[in-house]
């Protein structure tokens, strides 16, 4: 595992996380397997997306962030709460992020649903953000249910967090 000290940082490249939410947003890019009747693909298309927009992935077994077949991946890539341990606590390569308010949200950032127990799950990437930012003006595109541009307002949730990827770590 490298330090920080191997370790440089890179923009995340919000646009291109967008332009693969929403060419991938109604159907499945065949290089990953669908997870949809396995628990869900939501994660594993937001993950995609991230990856989209870093092009960096965290091999270390168990606690990174990686996909290379439906057999040898982590737990981060395609599920909701292991999604967001990784992205929030991620110290070395691949992406990170910070959790934060609905105001500081841009497009290419994640949003997590959760029921009143906070137990979160649904994973959705903000495509865009109309004027005066609410549940109402916050759009996203998701899998398991296919969507883009559905309005954040439009889902059933208790609990919802926001999540701003603040750049990714490459080894140099």
């Amino acid at each position: 595992m490298l330090n920080n000290d191997n370790l440089s940082i890179i923009n995340y490249n919000r646009s291109d996380a967008v332009k693969y939410a929403l060419k991938w947003a109604f159907s499945r890019n065949p290089d990953y397997l669908d997870f949809h009747g396995l628990g869900g693909d939501c994660t594993n298309f937001v993950s995609q997306c991230i990856y989209a927009g870093c092009q960096v992935m965290n091999y270390t077994p168990v606690y990174g962030w990686y996909y290379l077949s439906s057999s040898d991946r982590t737990a981060s890539w395609t599920g909701v709460e292991y999604l967001y341990k990784f992205l929030v606590s991620n110290k070395n390569s691949g992406p990170f992020a910070e959790e934060i308010s609905l105001e500081k949200s841009l497009p290419g950032d994640i949003v997590q649903f959760g029921n009143s127990d906070y137990h979160f799950f649904h994973t959705a990437i903000i495509t865009e953000i109309l004027p005066s930012p609410s549940f109402e003006n916050i759009l996203v595109a998701s899998h398991s249910y296919d969507v883009d541009f559905r309005r954040v307002a439009s889902y059933s949730f208790d609990n919802i967090r926001f999540l701003h990827i603040r750049g990714a770590r490459i080894p140099i």
